[in-house]
């Protein structure tokens, strides 16, 4: 049996001009995460540490009115969950796990987060 030739695959323009939409899309979505990562990196940043329901430090002085980032570190041997229902934030972590929020400008005052794996960890973010 001879094998047979196969007609050249044809595209129109139109599927052509999707295709390039596509691409384009894509590199743009990728350059807007990089764009993130790289705002996120130049942002005034803090440091929290959650241990097993105990949140070092439970007080966390930002300046008000800027974008702030806080890095939170798991460095216990139980899962954590940063959450702020004022700031509508959580973020769950492994043991182990690092991770940051990124919160938005804040007014002055206080906002309250927690440890919602451990109810006695408690803790407060204020804007000044």
């Amino acid at each position: 049996m001879m094998p047979q030739k196969c007609a050249p695959m044809k595209f129109s323009s139109q599927a052509m001009s999707m295709a390039a939409g596509k691409v384009r899309g894509i590199f743009a979505a990728g350059a807007m995460l990089a764009a993130t990562v790289s705002m996120a990196a130049d942002l005034p940043t803090f440091k929290l540490e959650m241990k097993d329901g105990v949140l070092n430090p439970a007080r966390i002085m930002v300046p008000a009115g800027q974008k702030i980032k806080i890095e939170v570190h798991n460095t216990g041997q139980s899962a954590v969950e940063f959450e702020s229902v004022q700031l509508r934030k959580e973020k769950v972590l492994a043991p182990g796990a690092q991770s940051f929020v990124v919160i938005a400008p804040l007014q002055p005052g206080e906002y309250k987060f927690f440890d919602d794996f451990h109810a006695q960890a408690q803790g407060v973010i204020v804007a000044k």
